[in-house]
């Protein structure tokens, strides 16, 4: 039984239009390389990822405290549970990662929501379990409340610890995150890298092109045109002169494209200020501008620390049991000080018995001594800078 051979026969492009018109401007593989087509998920646009790898490393770096209200002020208690939060709250993860876990799933994985499973045993905690996006739903439970479904089992919402960023209109206990706001300006993204790639790695950019006036058949192969280069184009020395005929050849040098050209560093530079400001983060964090001390400290104080509270409040009225208690986190170590200033509040608060001796060591870094325990006494203590000259008193 003969067998029918198939006829090479080139496929008719989808768009027939496009095609009787002329509007193909570049090749398949070059219209790949220079486009990005379909969702772009956040997780992978490496803006993005710095910007909420810089908060999540930020709020776990902070010890959490214990803490309790007293009449005079805040104490911090120690015991085991504030050693549980702050040393180990997940059996295979320090507290510096299981926090990074909660701020990036909450900002991308998990649309806004972020759910940890408390473990106990005979009352006492145990372990606190990330549970992954993918295994956590919440459904909606009468007018007011949810539970929370992880991996199939029903929670009602006060067993599990739900962190919460940007709560919705219609179910205000359940996260929104960011990924409306991002989707567009990490579609951007994504395509000015891409374009910029394709540039890059594009074989079609040379530097010089040679036009030859005369032996056209001996140049029109490969072996002619390495011999034409050979015997007037190539030189032994950098800087070295070219030596052709004037009448049978024209060079003109070719400068590629930039992403200047292209206008995609400004864009770049546009959508990476738009992502910063989505996230509430300095632009500076994504290479754009130059790094400013008192902006820095601002988003620290008005970006990181609300992130902070969301979760030092959801680990205290699920925790706790005891009114007075309550979850802290140590922000002073974030801030942008000199040392110079450290130094000058420390020795400040010495002086006027605020601090101890010891207390001041501690706020600048350094270790503790013996004998600085104490605060120091005032007993008609005036500071030095307020003493003016004595002579007058004395009539000189």
């Amino acid at each position: 039984m003969s067998k029918k051979k198939k006829k090479n026969i080139r496929a008719e492009p989808k768009n027939k239009r496009n095609s009787e018109n002329g509007f193909y401007l570049c090749s398949s593989d070059a219209f790949e390389t220079l486009t990005c087509s379909g969702y772009t998920s956040l997780a992978h646009n490496p803006e993005i990822i710095s910007a909420v790898d810089t908060i999540a490393r930020l709020i776990g770096s902070m010890t959490i405290h214990l803490m309790e209200n007293k009449e005079n002020g805040d104490v911090r208690v120690k015991n085991e549970l504030s050693r549980k939060i702050d040393i180990d709250p997940n059996r295979n993860m320090t507290r510096m990662n299981f926090v990074v876990w909660i701020i990036r799933t909450m900002m991308i994985e998990g649309d806004g929501n972020a759910v940890v499973y408390p473990e106990t045993r005979r009352g006492i905690l145990k372990n606190l379990q990330p549970i992954p996006p993918a295994m956590a739903a919440f459904i909606p439970d009468g007018l007011w409340n949810y539970k929370v479904s992880i991996n199939g089992d029903l929670y009602d919402s006060d067993d599990i610890l739900h962190f919460v960023l940007n709560p919705g209109s219609y179910y205000p206990w359940k996260g929104e995150g960011y990924r409306i706001a991002l989707s567009d300006v990490a579609q951007t993204l994504k395509q000015g890298t891409e374009t910029q790639k394709g540039f890059m790695e594009s074989k079609w950019k040379p530097s010089l092109i040679v036009k030859v006036d005369a032996l056209t058949e001996e140049f029109a192969g490969k072996e002619g045109r390495r011999k034409l280069l050979d015997e007037y184009v190539n030189t032994g020395r950098a800087g070295e002169p070219w030596l052709i005929p004037a009448e049978q050849f024209s060079i003109e040098q070719v400068k590629p494209l930039t992403l200047s050209d292209l206008a995609l560093s400004e864009m770049i530079q546009l959508d990476k200020k738009t992502v910063a400001g989505i996230l509430g983060i300095p632009a500076f964090v994504l290479g754009v501008g130059e790094f400013k001390r008192d902006e820095w400290n601002n988003f620290i104080s008005s970006r990181i620390m609300p992130l902070a509270k969301n979760i030092e409040q959801e680990l205290t009225r699920k925790l706790l049991l005891n009114p007075d208690w309550f979850f802290r986190f140590n922000s002073r170590s974030l801030y942008n000080y000199d040392i110079r200033d450290l130094a000058e509040v420390a020795d400040s608060q010495y002086e006027r018995g605020i601090m101890t001796g010891n207390e001041a060591r501690d706020w600048i870094g350094m270790s503790p001594r013996e004998g600085l325990d104490e605060l120091r006494i005032l007993e008609n203590y005036i500071p030095l800078s307020k003493v003016g000259d004595q002579s007058k008193l004395n009539g000189g």
